[in-house]
């Protein structure tokens, strides 16, 4: 008794849907270049540390730092170890300096007028100086 009506078949070739696999295939490769990230190896990112040459650069230079302070019961200007009483001399000292990336630097004492302190911030932008920065010397 024959419970199926087909007939078998002995030489019949297996034959595979290359279609699904094909599918399958693409979806994995879009997966992967999704989900990838392209980062550098370690071996090829920059270091931290610079190598510095024995030549002095305008950055290897001091900050200009101007001090308005008392001598002689009246307010001055004071760079380094020179007094100026005169916002073009100190302006012309200032043009001299060659770090004017690295900012200026105006430090107040306190009871100093008003005046001498943006006389001494308007000298350091007339010389070029990039930033100048207000600060309030303290009396401790």
């Amino acid at each position: 008794m024959k419970l199926t009506s087909r007939r078998i078949e002995r030489n019949r070739k297996i034959e595979l849907s290359m279609t699904s696999m094909i599918d399958v295939v693409f979806l994995l490769l879009i997966f992967f270049m999704v989900t990838s990230s392209f980062v550098q190896t370690e071996r090829h990112l920059e270091t931290g540390a610079q190598v510095r040459s024995k030549t002095s650069s305008a950055s290897d230079l001091e900050p200009a730092i101007v001090e308005i302070v008392e001598v002689g019961g009246e307010y001055v200007f004071q760079l380094g170890g020179r007094d100026f009483t005169d916002q073009a001399e100190l302006r012309k000292v200032l043009a001299q300096f060659d770090n004017k990336s690295d900012g200026a630097f105006v430090r107040v004492s306190d009871g100093a007028p008003f005046g001498l302190a943006a006389a001494a911030i308007q000298a350091c932008k007339s010389a070029g100086f990039i930033s100048v920065s207000y600060v309030p010397k303290s009396t401790e």
